[in-house]
């Protein structure tokens, strides 16, 4: 049997349409009864094959009204026939394989067909049962990869699997688990790449399985699984909640946030836990065991959806409430205890980094850190102190993403505070780690903006150092050596990092006038440092040895001197923009750079 293509190119008049599809549907349970399984499969093949034409018609032209009703009568048809109580089972069997992926391929094209598919789902729900229908619906959702308009394509299998878990008797939990993965790895594929207006109908069906995993958590009796499975659903409900978080504006997804915040607390996971001991790897391996390794794609933004979580307590009392949490009570133990405060800012990264999270967001995550850093907080204990290696590469990704944001945010707001607390967090490292960490930021820095202010930050806490140092007898200031023999900052590592931007390790003088904020910088650090050194009579960085001095003036200075003046003078003489942009650029950079030779000079005549 056969169908006619013509319709593709040609309106289809609605007998048809509806002929063709009744004498296929009428000779499949013919078929069945006499066992022709190969011509069985054919006329399914052939079934879908129908739908797909009228989908495609009715895509081609969308305004159409006679196809899109040809394709919704065909529709109708298909739910009128499995709705038949004289249907044999097997049949319907047969056809629950393909018909579900086959009628969600409409769900796009208006509310009315999205019904429909939904409504047919319903119907082989019913009488397939809920256990075959959970792996049918799971497969479905998989195929959705091969479907171009995904997100309204998802939405009637996700409704289906809403009610398949509830209705399931039996090992609930196992069911669950094998569903979980599935469901939030087409989430996650769906939701960070659709638009806007298709995804509404993926949240709101995202969020009733969430509430049918809690319906099947209530009912359970045996303690051990129910445990197992409120962890499972802790975790679906954080990687919803980063996937939600993802869209354009926070108040379009409020309302979801709040749905799933209040279901969070059932789960247990406290605004405190979340963002200090919440281990997503702990929790799997609890949830799927030793198959942890295969599911943790499909939890990559719990994480994110750990730190989110808390920070829409900071942006919604509201949520806070349905999350039933305090959220001046987590501010004063974040600040309280400095160790918790660590966590908090190595949890609080993956909302900075997360690529796809809105600016909106991201700035109420810098508020939220500048709540928990800025200010009279506690730290600097020595217990904490040697904890502390344990927690450098977290802190420090954390300050990697606060610099992303100082970098790239649109906002000049939003860089001010970020840069306010890029201080913080740096002030809350222990002060003999302090110096590592920010050569170790400029190091791995891309930017010549950015490598700039990390040099200045050290020429602060430089200054703040050394101010720290001084005593003032009989009205002159004067560095009290016995008070402060070590001081973490002054030394020849200063000198080492000035020497990375002035000779780059690949060689030859900076790239001008490309590097020349971090240029700039790092001449004005060595400037402060050779002129505080010989004021003070101290030679911590070792600037003033003749080694140190001839170094910086024959393999920093000069090579540069040569480099300015021939840019200077290939531009000066030139008057359109890009030079005059060049010769502005270099001005201030040239007078420092004059001002330090002059300086070394000065002090290679009074050092042997």
């Amino acid at each position: 049997m056969s169908i006619s293509t013509e319709g593709e190119a040609t309106q289809f008049r609605d007998s048809q349409a509806h002929n063709k599809l009744q004498t296929i549907l009428q000779s499949y349970p013919k078929l069945a009864e006499v066992g022709h399984s190969h011509e069985s499969e054919n006329t399914i093949l052939e079934i879908v094959s129908f739908l797909d034409s009228l989908l495609d018609a009715t895509l081609s032209d969308p305004d159409n009204e006679h196809k899109e009703n040809n394709a919704f009568e065909a529709l109708s048809e298909i739910h009128g026939y499995i709705c038949s109580q004289s249907l044999d089972q097997e049949v319907v069997d047969a056809l629950s394989f393909e018909l579900p992926k086959a009628v969600s391929k409409f769900a796009g094209i208006s509310r009315n067909f999205l019904d429909m598919a939904i409504s047919i789902i319903d119907q082989f729900i019913v009488k397939c049962g809920p256990r075959d229908m959970l792996s049918i619906l799971c497969d479905t959702l998989g195929y959705s990869s091969k479907v171009t308009s995904t997100a309204s394509y998802i939405v009637p299998p996700l409704s289906g699997l809403s009610k398949v878990l509830i209705s399931i008797r039996r090992r609930q939990f196992q069911q669950v688990k094998v569903a979980v993965p599935v469901i939030l790895n087409v989430l996650k594929a769906v939701c960070l790449e659709s638009d806007e207006e298709e995804l509404d109908n993926v949240f709101d069906r995202a969020i009733e399985i969430a509430n049918s995993i809690y319906e099947v958590c209530n009912k359970l009796v045996d303690n051990v699984a129910r445990e197992k499975l409120r962890a499972l659903l802790g975790l679906y409900v954080l990687q919803c909640l980063a996937l939600v978080s993802a869209r354009d504006t926070t108040s379009g997804c409020h309302a979801l946030v709040l749905q799933l915040s209040r279901i969070s607390s059932y789960c247990g996971l406290s605004y405190l836990s979340l963002v200090t001991t919440y281990d997503v790897e702990a929790v799997a391996i609890t949830v799927f065991g030793e198959n942890k390794d295969d599911c943790m794609g499909c939890l990559s933004h719990v994480k994110h959806g750990a730190a989110l979580s808390v920070v829409w307590g900071h942006v919604s009392e509201e949520v806070a409430h349905a999350a039933k949490e305090d959220m001046i009570a987590v501010k004063d133990e974040l600040r309280k205890y400095q160790i918790k405060r660590w966590h908090a800012i190595g949890t609080l990264k993956h909302a900075l980094s997360f690529v796809n999270l809105p600016w909106e967001l991201k700035k109420h995550t810098i508020n939220f850190l500048h709540c928990i850093t800025d200010g009279d907080i506690c730290g600097n204990c020595d217990d904490e102190h040697s904890q502390w290696p344990s927690y450098l590469p977290n802190i420090f990704s954390a300050l990697q993403a606060v610099t992303m944001v100082i970098m790239y945010a649109p906002d000049p707001e939003l860089r001010k505070n970020s840069f306010a607390v890029l201080k913080g967090v740096l002030a809350d490292i222990p002060i003999s780690e302090r110096l590592d960490i920010l050569k170790a930021l400029i190091t791995n820095a891309n930017s010549s903006s950015m490598i700039a202010i990390l040099l200045d930050l050290v020429r602060r806490e430089m200054h703040t150092e050394i101010h720290s140092s001084m005593s003032v007898e009989k009205g002159v200031q004067q560095i009290n050596h016995e008070a402060h023999p070590n001081i973490s900052f002054w030394s020849p590592s200063v000198l080492e990092l000035v020497g990375s931007v002035l000779r780059p390790p690949q060689g030859g003088p900076p790239s001008l006038p490309e590097q020349s904020d971090a240029v700039l910088s790092a001449l004005n650090l060595y400037r402060f440092v050779l002129m505080t050194e010989s004021t003070g009579k101290t030679n911590y960085t070792g600037v003033l040895s003749r080694s140190s001095l001839l170094k910086a003036y024959n393999e920093w200075l000069l090579p540069f001197r040569t480099l300015v003046t021939g840019i200077m003078a290939e531009n000066k003489s030139d008057y359109d923009e890009l030079a005059v942009d060049i010769v502005c650029t270099l001005n201030p950079l040239e007078l420092v750079l004059y001002r330090c030779i002059e300086l070394v000079e000065e002090k290679l005549k009074q050092v042997k």
